[in-house]
């Protein structure tokens, strides 16, 4: 399942994706957002939370996935990624270099900080966790 996130400003689109996400999903939710979005001028921001019951994603949702953020390419300006799914971080750094725009990876907020008090994130390949 992928659900809109709200309280965000423009130009940033917000997800949540918990369970198993389907190709509805995206041609019900996330597609109709992005094309939206991509109607004003200027770039555009993600911000996508994986939660820790995700279990999975169809292929079509993942096809779906990669046409629209090619479809849109130098329209991304940042991405972040929020999750504490181990192997989706994995995933998001070993195929990092393939997206387009600044990627950062976070812990989800619920996680305790570094005795530092910095936030966690990594940067494509250079994940500081």
């Amino acid at each position: 399942m992928i659900e809109a996130l709200q309280g965000f400003p423009s130009p940033i689109l917000a997800f949540a994706c918990k369970g198993h996400v389907t190709r509805n999903d995206y041609e019900t939710t996330l597609i109709p957002a992005v094309e939206s979005a991509m109607q004003q001028p200027g770039t555009v921001r993600l911000y996508y939370q994986i939660n820790p019951d995700f279990s999975g994603i169809e292929f079509g949702a993942a096809w779906d996935d990669f046409r629209v953020g090619m479809h849109h390419l130098a329209r991304w300006e940042r991405m972040a990624a929020v999750t504490d799914v181990d192997w989706i971080r994995h995933t998001i750094r070993a195929f990092g270099f393939l997206m387009p725009g600044e990627l950062k990876i976070f812990a989800s907020p619920s996680k305790p900080r570094p005795a530092s008090g910095s936030p966690r994130a990594s940067q494509h390949n250079h994940d500081k966790r």
